[in-house]
């Protein structure tokens, strides 16, 4: 099964032309341009073709030589046609390095044969065995669309991610892990999230299809990640899945330049999918940017295409409902086992059921603290084994636990993409704003359909205007928050950091748009019942413009604050920060705040901020309100 895999992603030479019947390629050709085949949605798809940005005309998407084998394939799809039609009849033999161009473009040939009725006897059809090879081994009965919630850690899957299982006959729930899948991502090994996202925005890496098992996607998502994952089974037919598989089949060796927000993993599987049905034309909403919980939307959206879907949560989901369902006594023995200390007396105290739960729990979090690196004991991995050796002993079956989906399902969220128009005062001067926000989330949002305490915002735009001046008041490319509860048993870093520019004041007077970088470190906590995230952060601060003392100013400084959810729609965020910039431009800066968001619908909502603020010994009080 794994050479018939491997042999998917090598090149396909095509060999000297045989002995061509000119006169019915000719007759195809000029056929194809009388039904304008090469107009046609379905042979575009195939070809990856869309419309130009900045120009008239089409490109294709595919960036890897030989993909398209008209020298203007890639912007001329009559030319490919022709030139597809033309390979038909080389003299290619089959073997593990080569492939007939029927059966290389497999997902073409049986497309163009069906329209143009190709006579066998004109253009001898090839067999194809290692294709067929290939889906008689994946027995495919079905395709399900699977979606891993955010994992701030890493830039590439800050949004999410999506990749498609190929479910065989003979699969069921508990045999799904065993499945493969058809994954699409950035052929980097980089480990520097800044690098990669650099690299990422401008196109610096090849992404790749590639096939791999379902159980090392959910290992690596699930255990080294903690991500819950979604698995929504799409009602295709057999015809459709099989347009899709052989489509995958000719994706296989190629590649395209991967673009973080829109040529991502995301939109090129939309690309691979849409290939299933004519009617289907997902990647045309997102041509400026394909954001994962936007694309599934776009497919469950779509009427009858998918099934409710299926909730496998991550291990520390599992973990902290193991953990929320003990008392203070059961918590304080999982923390005491997990450090190497097994007192079974202090157990004898339990019932059965708890002291095989305290066991259970300490168990899984050891396992989780060896697979999240942490060094408790010297040998976590044999700790754990003992521990399941003194659960084995107790005589009785703990229930499957029951873990209900929670609200961070992607169709659940709101759009990521924003509006807000708001009318204020600062300081006696009326002023009207407009906001706009590329994408995607951020804290006063409903939770639904996001992580919550992740935040990510890309180029925040907000244009103030008032009674002297249109201005704008704030770019943000980048601004990115994530607040992690600690308990005793979790204690990640909290962080954040923004970078752009916005309005600072200058000892002259103005009000200059400076360059702005922010960074914070620290902690968050939250209360019982999930109801009031708290946090702390220590920050530093950069501000750098012409206009301020010496051209710049750095300083060191903190914040703390708390998002209190009032009822299921409000939201409430009081916070005190203070920066004491000690070089370039000295002052001390502080700011009172108080935020509030109500959410009317699902992508409407009211906000009320009020902010008084100090800086450069000048006081200034603001009140705003705005809907979005």
């Amino acid at each position: 099964m794994r050479s018939i895999l491997i042999l998917l992603f090598c090149a396909f030479p095509f060999g000297a032309q045989a002995v061509v019947d000119t006169i019915y390629l000719a007759e195809l050709q000029a056929q194809s341009r009388q039904m304008k085949l090469a107009q046609r949605v379905e042979w575009r798809k195939l070809l990856h073709h869309v419309p130009r940005v900045f120009a008239a005309g089409e490109q294709g998407l595919i960036d890897s030589f030989g993909f398209y084998l008209a020298a203007t394939g890639k912007r001329d799809a009559q030319a490919e046609l022709d030139a597809t039609l033309a390979s038909f009849y080389a003299d290619t033999l089959e073997s593990n390095e080569t492939q007939h161009p029927q059966c290389a473009w497999v997902a073409r040939y049986a497309w163009l044969n069906s329209q143009l009725k190709f006579d066998a006897t004109r253009l001898p059809p090839r067999t194809c065995p290692r294709f067929e090879q290939w889906r008689t081994n994946l027995n495919p009965a079905g395709l399900t669309l699977i979606f891993a919630s955010a994992y701030l850690n890493s830039p590439s899957s800050m949004y999410g991610h999506t990749l498609l299982r190929l479910d065989a006959k003979d699969q069921d729930e508990r045999t799904s892990l065993l499945a493969y899948a058809v994954n699409f991502a950035a052929n980097t090994q980089e480990t520097n999230g800044l690098a990669f996202a650099v690299n990422g925005l401008f196109g610096g890496y090849a992404g790749a299809f590639a096939m791999l098992p379902y159980y090392a996607k959910v290992r690596e998502y699930s255990d080294a990640e903690n991500r819950d994952i979604w698995e929504y089974r799409l009602n295709l037919s057999d015809a459709e899945l099989n347009r899709v598989l052989m489509h995958a089949w000719e994706l296989g060796p190629h590649y395209f330049d991967y673009f973080f927000f829109d040529e991502n993993c995301s939109y090129h599987l939309l690309g691979l999918l849409q290939v299933a049905r004519p009617e289907f034309a997902f990647t045309d909403a997102f041509r400026w940017g394909a954001i994962p919980a936007d694309t599934v939307r776009a497919i469950i959206g779509y009427e009858n295409l998918a099934q409710p879907p299926v909730y496998r949560p991550a291990q520390t989901t599992l973990l902290r409902q193991q953990l929320d369902a003990m008392n203070a006594d059961e918590r304080a023995q999982v923390a005491r086992i997990s450090q190497g200390e097994l007192h079974e007396t202090a157990l004898g105290s339990f019932t059965l059921a708890r002291h095989a739960a305290v066991l259970e729990t300490s168990m899984d979090y050891v396992n989780y603290r060896r697979v999240s690196g942490k060094r408790d004991v010297a040998d976590a991995g044999n700790w754990a084994r003992q521990l399941q050796m003194q659960r084995s002993r107790l005589d009785f079956i703990t229930p499957e636990l029951n873990t209900p989906a929670p609200r961070t399902q992607p169709e659940l969220g709101h759009a990521s993409s924003r509006i807000s128009m708001a009318a204020g005062q600062r300081d006696q001067q009326a002023f009207q704003q407009l906001a706009v926000r590329a994408t995607y989330h951020d804290l006063l949002d409903q939770d639904a359909g996001f992580v919550r305490g992740a935040a990510i915002e890309f180029f925040s735009l907000a244009v103030r205007h008032d009674a002297a001046t249109t201005r704008v008041e704030r770019l943000m490319p980048v601004s990115i928050v994530s607040l992690a509860p600690r308990d005793e048993f979790f204690s990640a870093p909290s962080w954040q950091i923004a970078g752009g520019w916005q309005r600072v004041k200058a000892i002259g007077g103005g009000e200059p748009l400076a360059l702005v970088l922010d960074g914070g470190m620290g902690g968050a906590w939250s209360n019982p019942s999930n109801s009031v995230l708290s946090y702390s952060l220590l920050n530093v601060s950069a501000r750098g413009h012409g206009d301020l003392q010496h051209g710049y100013a750095l300083g060191l400084g903190a914040s703390v604050g708390g998002y209190v959810d009032v009822n299921a729609a409000w939201r409430a965020h009081p916070y005190a920060q203070v920066v004491r910039y000690a070089a370039g431009q000295q002052d001390s800066v502080w700011r009172l705040g108080l935020q509030h968001s109500v959410a009317l619908q699902r992508d409407l909502a009211v906000r009320v901020e009020l902010l008084r603020q100090r800086e450069l010994q000048m006081l200034s009080n603001t009140a705003s309100a705005a809907v979005l």
